[in-house]
């Protein structure tokens, strides 16, 4: 059993580390990529696998800050799990695209803060069932990663384009 299938049999409440389960179109958001395979939501941040790129775990912000809006943010699903554990949900690992280092620290700092018990006890469940520990230095994992990174095999759909003003 892979950490995703161990991940879906723990039915938890994704919500409260920003992987809420939720049907959704691949027409809902321009930057959606065709060939994505749904993890959760965070908003209308998806998180997702993308065909051709095997368990990478990618993030597609349709609000990103940054100049691109599909980005991956770990080689597999157990380094995912790892950087929640270490960020206490999904959202720090996200913004690192468009943060430096000490931004990223301030808003790790800023979501411990705003933390609940229940978020806090279902990090140790994760922690526990999935026999895994929190991401050493997410930042840097993330950055390197994200660093020089081959995004050619995302498929998109022409509203993409469009959107975009780019040729196919």
């Amino acid at each position: 059993m892979t950490t995703y299938e161990k991940f879906l049999s723990l039915n938890i409440d994704g919500s409260l580390i920003s992987l809420e389960r939720a049907d959704c179109s691949y027409s809902d958001f321009f930057c959606y990529p065709t060939n994505a395979r749904t993890i959760g939501f965070e908003g209308c941040i998806m998180y997702c696998f993308i065909d051709g790129y095997g368990e990478t775990v990618f993030a597609c912000n349709p609000e990103s800050c940054a100049d691109i809006y599909v980005y991956p943010l770990a080689r597999d699903f157990l380094d995912f799990m790892r950087l929640i554990l270490a960020c206490g949900s999904a959202n720090p690992a996200e913004q690192i695209i468009w943060m430096n280092e000490r931004q990223f620290e301030q808003h790790l700092r800023d979501e411990k803060e705003i933390q609940t018990a229940e978020q806090e006890e279902l990090l140790l469940r994760l922690e526990k069932e999935l026999d895994i520990t929190p991401m050493e230095n997410p930042f840097v994992y993330v950055k390197n990663l994200q660093s020089g990174f081959d995004y050619g095999k995302i498929q998109y759909s022409d509203e993409y384009y469009n959107v975009m003003g780019i040729e196919r």
